[in-house]
């Protein structure tokens, strides 16, 4: 039998040769060089068995040196590793057909095991060159969709980028708000299908009787109201990906037309006789044990199997709870970048309330906690108390309004304000008010008179709302002063129109 052989690429000679200790066990020959022209060089004279690659290899980067090497040989079997692999590193690296990738931190336990794994299954490893025209994806294009630099999310960015290279059904698993769709819209982003459309369609939103028509559409008086044809989100998305979340809750009258696509790509709409053909790929999601469902009949065993092809778990987010740092900073950013204001800061003490609360609705449920934070926060460093963590809402809201009265005492003028009558309100509105006042009021009735469907009032509180809140940093109190309102109408206003 022909010995083995792996060529290890990295610029650290210390791991050079810890690696080539750690391998030399395994029984075969161990090729060191520091840097990816010498790679090239051996690569291109006699290619060997398996390529161990730094990513931050120079002068070409550990993801142009894996294309090099694919192009001069298709089915080489290439590893990358890294200390903290950038998400879409990882995900570029899967689809163009790395055989894994691992963090240098782990390469004790997983190195020897995932080397000889590699070398017994290399033939198995398909050609990827023809992924190698789409170029370098961007780290700032994943980071939009979904994030996470622990080893169970590691495991997902990986299944991301090998399924995104074939046509194949992909069925995403894990409980309510982990980020299921994001993960069905990377898959298509990343995938030859990008160009074409990605229409998301969620099974239990809809009514059971309109969702037939929605996915397949109608033919004219098909039914009640069906006054025009009507095409389909399958005839829509032709080409490209249709994601269809929470499936576990779709009719099984609807499931035997899902199979029907599966199996043939084929679907009628509803109340039509012609047969019309669909290249769309399936991504379906579920928080539901579909086994269970099968089991007790509510869900088609032969689709499941259809749908089964390859499975995707997204790890709830108390089993990954390094990630909520990450996450937190994500949030935080996007929400300064969003109202174009001074970043928020949060305390060592508030993170850890954070990263050790269980999350039961996972990364949604934090996010929304950190908005409600940022929106709530009298000044630009988040605090333990900014977090109703661990709280009844009763609790929470106790504390808001005791912290309310707090203010109040210190403010007695705009108590004084709160308790005026309202002919002193009018009295004072006249003795303030301006020529460009005026002016303003005249413009904005004009506009109203002009514009039937814009309801003034609502609008207009609204937007005064939003740029005191600007104007202030999204200091409450000093909103609220600003508007000539309690914060706690404030507050009411911001829930009422979303200004979050």
């Amino acid at each position: 039998m022909t010995e083995q052989s792996i060529l290890i690429v990295d610029a650290d000679e210390d791991f050079l040769a810890w690696s080539q200790r750690h391998l030399t066990a395994s029984g075969v020959k161990i090729s060191t060089v520091n840097n990816s022209d010498a790679a090239l060089s051996l690569v291109q004279k006699a290619m060997p068995d398996l390529v161990i690659v730094e990513l931050r290899i120079t002068p070409l980067n550990g993801l142009d040196l894996l294309r090099k090497i694919r192009q001069h040989d298709p089915n080489a079997t290439v590893l990358l590793t890294t200390g903290f692999p950038p998400t879409s590193a990882v995900i570029e690296a899967m689809k163009l057909g790395a055989y894994d990738f691992l963090r240098k931190e782990a390469l004790n336990f997983e190195l020897r095991p995932v080397v000889e794994s590699a070398l017994q299954t290399q033939d198995a490893v398909r050609s990827a060159a023809q992924q190698t025209h789409q170029g370098e994806l961007r780290a700032e294009d994943y980071r939009e969709t979904i994030i996470g630099k622990s080893a169970a999310m590691q495991e997902v960015f990986k299944m991301i980028g090998r399924v995104s290279r074939a046509g194949a059904p992909v069925l995403i698993t894990g409980e309510s708000g982990c980020g299921k769709e994001n993960v069905a819209n990377s898959i298509h982003k990343f995938s030859l299908r990008a160009s074409r459309p990605y229409v998301a369609i969620n099974c239990a939103a809809i009514p059971a009787d309109l969702l037939e028509s929605e996915l397949f559409g109608h033919e004219k008086g098909a039914f009640t109201g069906a006054t025009t044809q009507r095409i389909g989100r399958f005839e829509q998305c032709d080409g490209g990906t249709l994601f269809l979340d929470e499936i576990g809750d779709m009719p099984i009258n609807i499931q035997s037309k899902i199979l029907r696509v599966l199996q043939e790509g084929e679907f009628s709409r509803v109340g039509g006789n012609q047969t019309l053909k669909s290249d769309a790929r399936i991504i379906a999601a579920t928080n539901r044990e579909l086994e269970k469902e099968v089991a007790e009949h509510r869900f088609r065993e032969d689709l499941f199997y259809r749908l089964n092809v390859v499975r995707i778990h997204i790890p709830p987010l108390r089993q990954r709870r390094e990630d909520v740092p990450l996450l937190v900073d994500f949030f935080l950013q996007r929400i300064a970048e969003q109202r174009r204001t001074e970043r928020f800061r949060i305390t060592d003490e508030a993170m850890q309330l954070l990263i050790d609360h269980d999350w039961p609705g996972n990364v949604r449920e934090l996010e929304n906690t950190v908005q409600r934070a940022c929106v709530l926060a009298t000044s630009k460093i988040l605090l333990p108390k900014d977090f109703p963590i661990g709280r009844t809402p009763y609790q929470a809201q106790r504390e808001i309004d005791a912290e309310m009265e707090a203010e109040a005492l210190e403010e007695p003028d705009a108590a004084d304000h709160r308790s005026a009558s309202l002919e002193d309100h009018q009295a004072a509105s006249l003795a303030t008010s301006t020529p460009e006042l005026h002016q303003a009021v005249e413009i904005l009735l004009n506009a109203a008179a002009a514009n039937e469907e814009l309801e003034l009032l609502p609008w207009l509180e609204r937007e005064m709302t939003l740029h005191a809140m600007r104007r202030t940093g999204n200091n409450q109190v000093r909103a609220a002063k600003l508007l000539g309102i309690t914060r706690g109408t404030l507050r009411k206003r911001l829930e009422r129109y979303g200004l979050f």
